[in-house]
């Protein structure tokens, strides 16, 4: 059994001011304090989905816009997952999951390679969902697996409502993220690599 893998990251900038925790052998507990509504909800599907246990204390200049809080989240959330992840010994590293959200479906994908990229095909309107800028969901999940150092891919194939679309985005990432960073029993604690490295 591996041991409890937790991460706790603080970033200040003079536009944003974040601390995140982070359990990823936890049940999905989620407490996401962002200023924006809609995201709060994302982040809590996307703990109770991946069953990492999360604690999102983010300030930004919302008087602006949501663009900074969202992009900074990502950022710390991803610093925060390599961190927990540690060497990667023992991990099954790869995740994948194609989720429905009524008339969405929404497919991801995901390495923990290393090579932090995102690779990202959704149709999402200019225009807001309740307080959250539809267009900030590819700025959050470029910040996350750039700073987590995951390869992710995520593509829409089917859906028209933009809740439904930016929901299955966060839930199959989430799901995708669960079965990677699982411990994979047959692996004895060894590298998920052959190159000796990730």
């Amino acid at each position: 059994m591996m041991d409890m893998r937790t991460a706790r990251v603080s970033r200040a900038t003079k536009e944003t001011n974040i601390t995140i925790e982070v359990g990823l052998d936890g049940t999905g507990t989620v407490d996401a304090q962002t200023g924006i509504g809609f995201f709060d909800h994302m982040l809590d599907a996307f703990g109770r989905h991946s069953l990492l246990d999360l604690q999102v204390d983010a300030k930004g200049d919302l008087q602006v816009d949501g663009h900074h809080t969202v992009e900074d989240t990502g950022i710390v959330l991803g610093q925060a997952l390599a961190s927990a992840l540690g060497d990667k010994r023992g991990i099954s590293r790869f995740g994948q999951c194609v989720l429905p959200m009524d008339e969405a479906l929404v497919m991801a994908a995901l390495d923990i390679s290393g090579r932090g990229a995102l690779y990202w095909d959704v149709q999402l309107p200019f225009g807001m969902v309740g307080d959250f800028d539809a267009q900030l969901a590819r700025e959050f999940f470029i910040a996350l697996a750039a700073n987590a150092g995951i390869t992710l891919h995520v593509r829409q194939l089917a859906g028209d409502n933009a809740h439904h679309v930016i929901e299955a985005t966060f839930k199959a990432v989430a799901r995708a993220l669960r079965q990677a960073v699982e411990p994979d029993p047959r692996a004895a604690g060894a590298l998920p690599s052959t190159k000796g490295a990730l």
